[in-house]
């Protein structure tokens, strides 16, 4: 249909005086405006009809359902270009009266979010989105509709590497999170989380969430072995110590880790070994820029990850050490290594002391650690031993498991039944 012959028909019938008849009508037209959607004049032609609708030949009551109508056209367009044009008019004209047509605003910005989207947008997406009228007085929301719109505000953002703004959304979905039922929407606030966490550098935290994720039954194998792989790496980045050695030990028994290209590095730390520049320049390759980053003294967050680990390996090897060959090991000069080493026993990470006169490092072990912080290290000798041969009872239990376990996934014949 020509514009001349739209725009005739759009003056002809904001003159009619019947509104029931100009319903019909608008309805007509627009079935026709649609069938003509390959037409170069399709946009032109759908926004004078949005320009009609509201303006003040209709009443509130008849422009409504036309409205519905057309977003559902809008829905229709094909070319993202031509989509966006159509939508950011119809937001720019319903601006002064939205109150009135708040759930059709919400539905065009949906569009649009998609449609930005489509082109990597996501800045323009979030900012669409959070035009939504989620606190209306004139329509009742449902929760689940709410955080929907929260989390994906929020995973846009995320896209944009701005965890800042994706936080905000996210909190404010937190707030309702107990009241969602949907399952796939409940996963991607957990990704969320995750992504948020592992942005802020809150790597235990992250990979447990990570790792959490990794079992959902709603998700494809792919993605399972993606977030296992995400739960890897923030436990690797994360400080060394007691708390990144426990989540090591969850993901080390995890039998699906082995499947993953980190299950190395994985098995390297979990067993208290010293890592080598080139496994850890191979495993930098596939980290994200976030976890690249620099902080504050102007090593990257990997680099203080494998210093710490490394230092921790070395305590486990040696009970007194030099501050030069200290150095050696880390890749560090001694005032450097000496620092390090500072820091994690002040933190409890490891446990010693530093004689700064002999330039020598004493480390007395994860286990008379914990006996020295409740009775003392004097005259307990003997149970520091029991409790080192517990633990090296447990390693060996826990390696026949592993063992016992590879052999029935490999040979389910042999497995014995419990008849």
């Amino acid at each position: 249909m020509a514009p001349s012959v739209v725009a005739e028909k759009l003056r002809y019938l904001e003159d009619q005086d019947t509104p029931l008849d100009k319903a019909t009508e608008y309805n007509s037209l627009l079935t026709q405006i649609a069938s003509n959607s390959q037409s170069p004049d399709f946009p032109t032609d759908l926004i004078a009809f949005v320009d009609s609708i509201l303006g003040e030949s209709l009443g509130i009551v008849t422009a409504r359902p036309l409205l519905g109508s057309a977003v559902e056209v809008i829905q229709t367009i094909t070319n993202v270009s031509d989509k966006i044009e159509v939508g950011t008019h119809a937001l720019r004209i319903l601006e002064p009266q939205v109150v009135s047509f708040d759930e059709q605003d919400a539905a065009i910005r949906e569009i649009l979010a998609d449609a930005y989207t489509a082109q990597d947008d996501y800045k323009e997406a979030a900012m669409v989105l959070q035009g939504i009228q989620l606190d209306s007085s004139q329509r009742r929301l449902a929760d689940d509709y709410k955080v929907r719109i929260w989390v994906r505000i929020c995973r846009l953002f995320l896209e944009e590497d701005d965890p800042t703004s994706a936080e905000r959304y996210l909190n404010r979905a937190k707030n309702l999170r107990h009241k969602v039922k949907d399952q796939e929407l409940i996963l991607q606030f957990q990704l969320s989380e995750a992504r948020i966490l592992d942005a802020r550098r809150r790597f235990l935290e992250a990979s447990h969430v990570y790792h959490t994720f990794s079992f959902s039954t709603l998700l494809e194998e792919e993605e399972r072995t993606r977030a296992l792989s995400s739960a890897i790496v923030c436990a690797v980045l994360a400080p060394a110590g007691p708390q990144r050695s426990r989540a090591l030990a969850k993901l080390y028994k995890d039998e699906r880790s082995q499947q993953v290209n980190e299950f190395g590095i994985l098995e390297k730390m979990f067993l208290d070994r010293l890592l080598s520049p080139s496994e850890v320049a191979r495993f930098a390759d596939n980290l994200a820029p976030h976890q690249l980053a620099r902080t504050a003294d102007g090593s990257t967050v990997l680099a203080k990850a494998v210093v710490e680990h490394n230092l921790l390996s070395v305590s486990k090897l040696y009970s007194r050490i030099g501050v030069n060959e200290l150095g050696n090991f880390l890749g560090l000069n001694a005032e450097k290594a000496e620092e390090y080493a500072a820091r994690m026993l002040e933190q409890g990470r490891i446990t010693g002391c530093i004689n700064q006169i002999d330039g020598f490092i004493s480390f007395e072990g994860r286990e008379a650690g914990a006996e020295r912080g409740s009775e003392g290290l004097i005259g307990h000798s003997s149970r520091v031993n029991l409790r080192k041969w517990d633990y090296k009872v447990q390693g060996i239990a826990e390696e026949v498991e592993q063992v016992a376990s590879m052999i029935h996934a490999h040979h389910p014949v042999l497995q014995v039944s419990s008849n």
